[in-house]
């Protein structure tokens, strides 16, 4: 009997709703429009596929690429012993070119973003911002 009430309720409930108009309208996005995700998150979400988790450069996909993915974690070292703020954060926006990364392999991360954000400048910029950060953050000592 208690589930035959409660079978009842639901459907007095779902009716009353299509009586209003139809469903609830969910939010298709759970962020506020001015989030932007920390660098950690986005490396892991959209570079260590390729990097590896560890951004030594021995991700997953990292076998199918025409060129191995470099260590990040060396960068500094590579740029005089001090990390490349102004080359990272072009490279993130505007792709690595022929010369900087050797192949196309890597997405130009800046466009995507655009779309992510809605063309929101802000919000790319701090993108690229605060994963450059977190690069820098793993730079060996």
């Amino acid at each position: 009997m208690r589930y035959v009430l409660i079978a009842s309720a639901m459907l007095c409930a779902l009716f009353a709703s299509f009586a209003r108009g139809g469903t609830t309208r969910v939010d298709e996005n759970p962020f506020p429009p001015s989030y932007v995700p920390s660098g950690d998150v986005m490396f892991r979400q959209f570079c260590a596929s390729c990097h590896g988790l560890d951004a030594h450069g021995g991700g997953p996909t990292a076998v199918a690429l025409k060129t191995p993915p470099p260590d990040l974690t060396t960068l500094a070292k590579r740029h005089g012993g001090k990390f490349p703020s102004d080359y990272v954060e072009s490279v993130l926006r505007f792709g690595p070119g022929v010369t900087a990364h050797g192949t196309s392999d890597m997405p130009t991360w800046g466009p995507i973003f655009q779309y992510f954000d809605k063309s929101n400048e802000q919000a790319v910029k701090q993108r690229i911002k605060n994963l450059s950060n977190y690069l820098a953050s793993l730079q060996e000592r």
